[in-house]
C-alpha cells in the first residue's frame, strides 16, 4: 500500500486526531454519544493522500475503515479481468474499507475493492479491530442481525450451488444412462440372433459335410467362407438405391438357381459385400445339387460376422462412454493434476450428448499445439458443462452451431465456447456473473452457473473469463495460466 503524504493547504496533518465535534459532522457518527466518540477520537487518525495514489488494493488484508473528509475518491473492482470503476464520490462522510469488520476472524478480512484518491484527499482512518469491538459493544442487536444475514446468505448460496451441481449431475447421469442403454440393448439383441445363426450354420455344415462333398470341394468352400468373412468385415455401406438394386440382382440370381427364399437371403449377402460373380463361384465349388445348402451356410457365416461387428461396435461405444464418464468425474484421479483441455472438453461433450437440442451441430476448432496445464480437472468440467448448457439453451428453439475453440500464447491457454443464439442483451450483460441472477423462468435455473464458473476460473485457477455477445454470435472465452502461480 502507498504511504499517506503530507499536503499543503489543509486543516489537518497526517496523524492528527479529530475532535468529537468534528466527528459528529460525519453522518455515520452523528448519533454517537460523548463516550463513544471519545474512543474514536483516541483511536482514529487523519490520513492525507495525493491525487492519483492508491489507498488500498482489492484482496489485501482489510486493516482499516475509512471515511472521507475532503476531496474525491473512486472505488474500482476487477471484473472479468478488467478494473471497473463502481463508485466515485466527493460526499463528506462516504465510507469504505473494512466493511465486514464486525464479523471478526470468522471470515478472512480482505478489501473487496480498490480505493483511489482522485484528487488530494483527507480520510478519517479507524483500525478495523476498533470498529469491530465498538459495533459489538454498542449495537449488539444490529450486529447479530447483520451476522445472521451475512452467514445466512452465504449458507444459502452454498446450498443452492450444491443443489445446482447435483441437478446438473442428475441430468447428465440420465443422459448417460440413455446413451449406455442403446448400445447395451443392441449388443443383447445381436447376441441373441448370433446364437440362432451359429446353430443354423452348424446344421447346414453337417448337411454339406455328410459325405456328399469330397475333400477338394470342401476345401474350396472353406476358402469361400474365409473370403466371405473378409468381405463382410470390409464392406462399404451402399446408398438406399444401390442397396435395393443389388438385392434385386441377387434375389433374381438365387431364384434362377432354385434357392428357396432368395429374397430373404439377399439383404444379408448385399450387406456383406457379396455380388452375383462371387455367388457363381459357389456353384463351381459344390455343384448345383448342394448350392442352396452352401449359400445358406455362407449367408449364416456373413450374418454372424456382421452381428459380431455390431456387438464390437456396441461394446466399444459402452467402453467409450464409461471412459468419458471417468474423465468427466475424475473420480479415480488427483483433484489437481496436469491435464489436456481437449480431453476434458471431449468428455463433457460425450456426457452432454443426450442434452443436445435438435438442430444443433457441434464444431471443434482445436489447436493441438496447446500445452497441458495444471488444473482442477473435475471443476473445469463443471465450467464447460455450465457454458455448453447455456449455449444449448440459447439455441434450443431455432437450432444453430456450437463451436469449441482452443488456443494459447506464452502465458495462457484459452478455451472459447461460442453459440449462434440470439445473444445476451447489453442491459443484462454486466450482471450475468452475479449470484442468483438468471433470465430463465422460475424453477428452471438457480442463477449460480456462471457465478460458480467465474469463481472456479478466477478464484481457484487465477485465470479469467470474458464474454462477447451480439445476435447470432455469443462467445465465452476462458483463460487459464500455463504455469501455476
Amino acid at each position: 500500500m502507498t504511504e499517506p503524504a503530507d499536503l499543503a493547504g489543509s486543516g489537518h496533518m497526517n496523524g492528527d486526531r479529530l475532535t468529537a465535534d468534528e466527528l459528529r459532522t460525519l453522518f455515520l457518527l452523528e448519533s454517537l454519544d460523548d463516550a463513544q466518540l471519545a474512543r474514536f477520537v483516541e483511536e482514529g487518525r487523519v490520513e492525507r493522500w495525493p491525487a492519483g495514489t492508491t489507498v488500498y488494493k482489492e484482496g489485501e488484508p482489510a486493516t482499516c475503515f475509512y471515511q472521507l473528509l475532503n476531496g474525491a475518491i473512486a472505488l474500482t473492482r476487477r471484473i472479468q479481468g478488467d478494473e471497473v470503476e463502481v463508485t466515485r464520490t466527493e460526499q463528506r462522510g462516504a465510507y469504505a474499507g473494512a466493511m465486514q469488520a464486525y464479523l471478526g476472524d470468522r471470515i478472512g478480512q480482505n478489501y473487496s475493492s480498490t480505493l483511489h484518491a482522485v484528487s488530494d484527499v483527507e480520510l478519517f482512518t479507524l483500525p478495523s479491530k476498533v470498529l469491530a469491538k465498538s459495533l459489538r459493544e454498542w449495537f449488539p442487536m444490529a450486529t447479530h442481525l447483520l451476522e445472521g444475514m451475512f452467514f445466512g446468505m452465504r449458507a444459502s448460496q452454498t446450498i443452492v450451488g450444491e443443489r445446482e451441481r447435483l441437478l446438473a449431475l442428475g441430468s447428465l447421469s440420465a443422459g448417460l444412462t440413455h446413451e449406455l442403454n442403446n448400445p447395451a440393448a443392441a449388443a443383447v439383441r445381436a447376441t441373441a440372433v448370433l446364437r440362432e445363426r451359429v446353430a443354423g450354420m452348424r446344421h447346414k455344415l453337417a448337411m454339406i459335410a455328410d459325405g456328399r462333398l469330397d475333400g477338394t470341394r470342401l476345401h474350396d468352400l472353406v476358402e469361400l467362407q474365409e473370403d466371405a468373412v473378409k468381405r463382410a468385415a470390409s464392406a462399404a455401406p451402399l446408398s438406399v438405391m444401390a442397396t435395393a438394386d443389388a438385392e434385386d440382382r441377387l434375389g433374381d440370381w438365387l431364384d434362377d438357381h432354385d434357392v428357396t427364399g432368395g429374397w430373404e437371403l439377399a439383404p444379408t449377402l448385399v450387406a456383406g459385400g457379396i455380388d452375383v460373380p462371387w455367388l457363381e463361384q459357389i456353384t463351381g465349388a459344390v455343384g448345383g445339387e448342394n448350392l442352396e445348402a452352401a449359400v445358406r451356410w455362407l449367408t449364416y457365416t456373413i450374418e454372424t460376422e456382421l452381428l459380431m461387428g455390431e456387438i464390437d461396435d456396441a461394446v466399444t461405444r459402452v467402453s467409450t462412454l464409461v471412459s468419458a464418464a471417468k474423465q468427466y468425474s475424475q473420480l479415480d484421479r488427483a483433484p489437481y493434476q496436469t491435464i489436456d483441455v481437449h480431453d476434458l472438453l471431449d468428455a463433457t461433450l460425450t456426457m452432454m450428448q443426450a442434452k443436445t437440442p435438435e438442430g444443433v451441430r457441434t464444431v471443434k476448432e482445436y489447436d493441438r499445439t496447446v500445452p497441458q496445464i495444471p488444473a482442477y480437472a473435475a471443476e473445469l468440467n463443471q465450467v464447460w458443462t455450465n457454458l455448453i448448457d447455456n449455449a444449448f439453451g440459447a439455441m434450443r428453439e431455432k437450432g444453430g452451431t456450437l463451436t469449441l475453440r482452443t488456443g494459447h500464447d506464452t502465458e495462457r491457454v484459452y478455451v472459447e465456447i461460442a453459440d449462434t443464439g440470439p445473444g445476451i442483451p447489453a442491459a443484462i450483460r454486466p450482471r450475468i456473473f452475479e449470484p442468483f441472477f438468471t433470465t430463465k423462468a422460475v424453477g428452471e435455473g438457480t442463477g449460480l452457473g456462471l457465478d460458480i464458473s467465474y469463481r472456479i476460473i478466477v478464484n481457484k485457477h487465477h485465470g479469467d473469463i470474458k464474454v462477447e455477445s451480439s445476435p447470432g454470435d455469443t462467445r465465452f472465452r476462458v483463460f487459464l495460466p500455463i504455469t501455476p502461480d
